[in-house]
């Protein structure tokens, strides 16, 4: 057994192998997905076409600007994000945010899995005319993905994700804008860029929407971060690497659900255009990328609670398990439930981007910061009223702005 707590100790030096090409690749891939599509397809009709793509790009890059500056913190420091949480709030506190971390990675892991299933399903249904028992295609994946935790997560980064699952990801996201650029083309551009929306949206909601991506990876990408070379690569790396691939899949999703029937699901819109049944198994391939990104992070995250138990075995526990929770659980049902869940995190790291994003901050020797646990604690209910009260105005930002405020105000510099 491991009783060293790699979890809540700066990463060794032979341990740091990613470069900012590293991270870019490996960025760039998890903010690949068809969710991210779904999602970019709530843009439209709600708001005009040209007001939905500054939203994309305006949200795309301060979003993940904001998980760049998160990767900094992670590489400068060397700590995971569980290191990270003991840093700012203490380690009696952080475990309380480390819980809530691993209790919404294994839900997205479930929800992943539900993903792979479905579209597995979809194309097979597509391609040979029948499908398999969604039992087989959730034990298939499941048995991938337990497979690919007991490899090395560094290997898997440098050697398939950059070399291998990158190209054939670009390649399938360019074919698929091809051919629904060439439909826009015969339906016509300039009625789609001149359309006006219903004002169901307003610019800052549908920002913060956009934003809601790349903020969603905050609890996470530290425990990559701090295996990088460089604090410079990884900061540009991770910022290009996302801001990229999330206005490219929201972009996409705008774009076809626009060109498509009206009752048509995106799913079944990608699966009908000219080899988008190969495009899309690409994409849901990719899937993996996102579901392994969870299970690491909640095995990390697992281990500086229990370091007896290795990373790796951690890992394939939480593989395990949520397997089986995708087999019994309605994840769709479930949902809304994880997208409060991670609601936390965006005020949790705006407390520790204020303490620690403008330069090392002290580190309490208290069992419990009580300024950064009652700023976190104050930033969720703004984010709740804000969505409650003000959804027009976004949730994340004015969450974020508070907490990060407040805590750069408060903090006990070195």
């Amino acid at each position: 057994m491991n009783t060293s707590n790699t979890s809540l100790t700066p990463t060794a030096p032979d341990q740091r192998v990613f470069t900012g090409l590293s991270m870019a690749s490996l960025w760039f891939s998890l903010g690949v997905g068809l969710l991210v599509i779904q999602v970019g397809a709530y843009l439209v009709p709600a708001m005009g076409t040209q007001e939905a793509f500054l939203a994309i790009l305006v949200g795309s890059v301060l979003g993940s600007a904001l998980l760049a500056w998160t990767a900094k913190l992670g590489c400068d420091s060397g700590l995971s994000s569980a290191g990270l949480m003991h840093h700012v709030y203490g380690p009696g506190f952080a475990r309380l945010p480390v819980m809530l971390n691993i209790l919404q990675l294994v839900g997205w892991t479930t929800f992943e899995l539900v993903i792979m299933r479905d579209g597995t399903n979809a194309i097979l249904l597509k391609a040979l005319g029948t499908s398999i028992h969604p039992f087989w295609s959730t034990l298939l994946w499941g048995a991938v993905l337990v497979a690919l935790m007991t490899g090395s997560m560094l290997t898997l980064v440098r050697k398939f994700v950059s070399r291998v699952g990158l190209p054939l990801v670009i390649l399938s996201l360019l074919w698929l804008t091809w051919h629904f650029v060439g439909v826009l083309q015969l339906q016509g551009v300039d009625a789609f860029l001149s359309r006006s929306g219903t004002g169901e949206m307003g610019m800052l909601s549908a920002i913060d929407l956009v934003i809601a991506m790349p903020v969603s990876w905050l609890p996470l990408v530290a425990d990559y971060a701090r295996h990088a070379k460089s604090s410079s690569g990884t900061f540009k790396g991770t910022w290009i690497g996302y801001a990229v691939a999330n206005a490219w899949c929201y972009g996409l999703g705008v774009l076809v659900v626009s060109v498509s029937a009206p009752d048509t699901d995106l799913v079944s819109a990608l699966l009908i255009a000219q080899g988008g049944l190969l495009a899309l198994g690409l994409i849901l391939l990719d899937e993996i990328d996102n579901a392994y990104g969870d299970v690491h992070s909640s095995a990390v995250s697992a281990h500086s609670l229990k370091p007896a138990f290795s990373i790796r075995t951690l890992g394939m526990g939480v593989a395990v398990l949520c397997t089986a929770l995708a087999l019994v659980l309605p994840m769709h049902e479930l949902e809304p439930f994880l997208l409060m869940l991670s609601s936390v995190f965006i005020p949790l790291y705006g407390v520790i981007m204020g303490r620690m994003g403008l330069g090392q901050a002290h580190q309490s020797n208290n069992s419990v910061n009580y300024s950064a646990a009652v700023i976190w604690l104050v930033g969720i209910a703004i984010f709740h009223a804000a969505a409650q009260f003000a959804p027009e105005y976004g949730s994340t930002l004015p969450s974020l702005a508070f907490t990060f405020l407040l805590s750069w105000l408060t903090r006990e510099k070195v």
